[in-house]
């Protein structure tokens, strides 16, 4: 992969890359958004406990699927209140690897169930 930051327009916000090359010989995967639910059903009510089950549930797509964090190449996450970005961002840097995938951050209405808070989707590749 090669991390794309050009040094000619403004840094990144946060730890993330303005983008990622996948090489042509890379499997790709996409992971559909994950919410932050355990599998007995239960949500936690904080943003932190809940951005590590999306990156736990993550983690388990990937590994199905032979690969680890380190094949991450984009993150899209979506929060309900911008009081949540902190915790989100704090939680979702112990993830991801350096250099950083390519990431957008959004702030939504809602979800699909009141109590979520977060939900997060990747795409990863490897060879």
């Amino acid at each position: 992969m090669r991390h794309i930051t050009p040094s000619a327009i403004r840094p990144p916000f946060a730890r993330y890359s303005y983008g990622v090359e996948i090489p042509p010989d890379c499997r790709i995967l996409y992971c559909s958004g994950q919410l932050g639910v355990a599998p007995d059903d239960h949500v936690p009510p904080g943003i932190e406990e809940q951005t590590h089950l999306c990156f736990r549930n993550i983690g388990e797509v990937l590994k199905e699927a032979g690969m680890t964090f380190a094949d991450v190449v984009r993150i899209n996450s979506f929060v309900v209140s911008r009081e949540h970005l902190k915790g989100y961002m704090s939680v979702r840097d112990l993830y991801i690897s350096d250099p950083a995938p390519a990431s957008t951050l959004m702030i939504v209405s809602g979800f699909s169930r009141p109590e979520f808070l977060v939900e997060v989707e990747v795409i990863a590749a490897a060879r």
